[in-house]
């Protein structure tokens, strides 16, 4: 027989680098983009490697016991991820998701035996996303200790400040892009949600060779709310770092670690990621759409070409079929 594995935990990981190179011959790109699949993870994102990561540095530290039940807020990734493992592993898990996520992110949490509560329908949390105009990282803070802290025989997982999430990208992700390419990378493209990806990829990144640029995106002014335009349609999972107050930004994003930062509208991510499912057959989400746009800007630049651009991507379009990723009759 041929090798046998006993646990999807032993699947996280080891995603494929595809060259895009039918849509770099459409726009005539000087530079290689390199896309890092990440939807070929068990449960299809990037978020599979901080869930397994994360449950497990709390099994080791003894704050993940038997009988525990996970908990967790997200925008839909972390939450099937941490679902899956949550179910493999015999605990029980329960998530706070964001209003705004695809209806398929609710419905793949509840396959895996999750139970799901929107952020708007805990008080604690409604209160201070109604005072701060939608502030994810004050909502953690405000359900971590209004409500959690009063619950017994969690573990709550803490995404956005717990040091396993930028660690494993520093000890896998990163390791492999640079195995794959051989040490050619010379920009990394990564959205910025915690800012784990892109903190610990370009940690190790950076440890190899000082001169590898690393791209940063947040969401472009269009994409977030404002007085005039208080429900956009948003990039889900990609938060801004840069002009918000550093109480705003997760502990797992690194400041000091990007080289520029990059905004990307979510029409401009829908768009790329509509075009490279029919040059390359690949289907994508929102967010990935984002890094290839950027990435394709990077790529036109003059002092690019020749150069190898590695952008991943975080998930795939299967989880958006009920937004108006490919609805193709929208434009924005």
């Amino acid at each position: 027989m041929g090798k046998v594995y006993k646990s999807i935990v032993d699947l996280v990981g080891r995603t494929p680098l595809l060259e895009i190179t039918n849509y770099e011959r459409e726009h005539n790109l000087q530079a290689k983009i390199l896309v890092k699949l990440e939807y070929y993870n068990p449960n299809q994102s990037v978020k599979d490697r901080i869930a397994l990561a994360m449950v497990e540095d709390a099994e080791k530290k003894g704050l993940l016991k038997p009988g525990y039940t996970i908990v967790e807020t997200t925008s839909g990734n972390t939450g099937i991820g941490l679902a899956a493992i949550a179910a493999t592993k015999g605990y029980k898990f329960r998530v706070y998701i964001q209003d705004q996520v695809s209806k398929e992110r609710y419905q793949v949490i509840k396959a895996f035996g999750g139970e799901t509560i929107k952020l708007s329908e805990e008080p604690a949390i409604a209160r201070v996303l109604d005072a701060t105009g939608g502030d994810f990282v004050a909502a953690i803070k405000a359900l971590r200790e209004e409500v959690l802290s009063k619950e017994e025989g969690i573990f709550f997982v803490d995404q956005i400040s717990n040091p396993a999430n930028p660690e494993i990208h520093a000890t896998t992700t990163g390791p492999e892009i640079w195995e794959d390419t051989n040490g050619e990378v010379d920009i990394l493209v990564a959205n910025v949600g915690t800012g784990g990806t892109v903190s610990g990829c370009g940690k190790f990144l950076k440890s190899k060779n000082p001169d590898v640029k690393i791209v940063a995106i947040q969401p472009g002014p269009n994409s977030l709310p404002s007085d005039d335009n208080p429900e956009p349609e948003e990039i889900t999972g990609v938060h801004p770092f840069e002009g918000v107050p550093r109480e705003r930004v997760p502990e797992t994003m690194n400041l000091d670690i990007y080289d520029e930062k990059f905004e990307v509208e979510t029409i401009e991510a829908y768009r790329a990621a509509r075009e490279v499912a029919r040059t390359d057959g690949i289907l994508i989400g929102t967010s990935s759409g984002a890094a290839i746009h950027a990435a394709t800007e990077l790529a036109r630049r003059p002092e690019n070409a020749g150069k190898t651009i590695v952008a991943v991507l975080p998930d795939t379009g299967l989880r958006y079929l009920t937004t108006n990723l490919f609805n193709l009759d929208y434009q924005g």
